[in-house]
């Protein structure tokens, strides 16, 4: 459990200094250069990342059961995760979803992360989920007292929220049919 946290201390931490301090990531970034930063923020992410994977199929090998999901909160994951993908697209692709959702990675982190705490009772997943739905939830508030920079994205157009729904059902039914097994090594269905 401690690679696991020490993984999610890493990936968070690195995704939390503009929510802790906004000044002195601008300074930084300022003084040593913007590509320089992303390089080191991109570094300790993807440390963060493989120190998360590894940490948590560790803590998948024993875990502590806190509660047991029924078969009912399984379906319940299944449906609340339809709309994450398409949020997630929509992050990138300018339209009334992204504009309606102010921060639609946000949303559908926190979205997914509940999805997941509903259909998984072990201790490693209420550290991974509950870790990644505060983060996210304390994300969103900082955004409301600070300037978020601009996120690449394809230019606004009429066609990005459908885009952004049939390649987020899409990749849905992909995760549902197999990837979610090859990736995790767990059917969600």
């Amino acid at each position: 459990m401690g690679i696991l946290i020490a993984g999610l201390v890493l990936f968070l931490g690195i995704h939390s200094v503009s929510i802790v301090n906004h000044p002195w990531r601008t300074r930084v970034a300022a003084r040593i250069g913007e590509w320089p930063w992303k390089a080191i923020h991109s570094v300790v992410a993807v440390a963060g990342i493989v120190l998360i994977v590894w940490g948590f199929g560790l803590a998948r090998q024993h875990p502590l059961h806190v509660y047991e999901p029924t078969t009912w909160m399984r379906h319940i994951t299944l449906l609340l995760m339809v709309p994450v993908f398409p949020m997630l697209l929509a992050t990138y692709l300018p339209g009334r979803i992204q504009s309606t959702l102010k921060h639609p990675m946000l949303a559908a982190v926190k979205l997914w992360a509940v999805a997941h705490l509903i259909a998984n009772g072990t201790l490693p997943d209420i550290v991974l989920f509950g870790s990644l739905l505060a983060w996210a939830v304390a994300d969103r508030i900082s955004l409301k007292h600070r300037v978020q920079g601009p996120i690449p994205s394809a230019p606004p157009s009429g066609a990005n929220d459908a885009i952004a729904v049939i390649g987020g059902l899409l990749l849905y039914v992909a995760f549902i049919l197999g990837v979610h097994q090859w990736l995790i090594g767990v059917s969600p269905i």
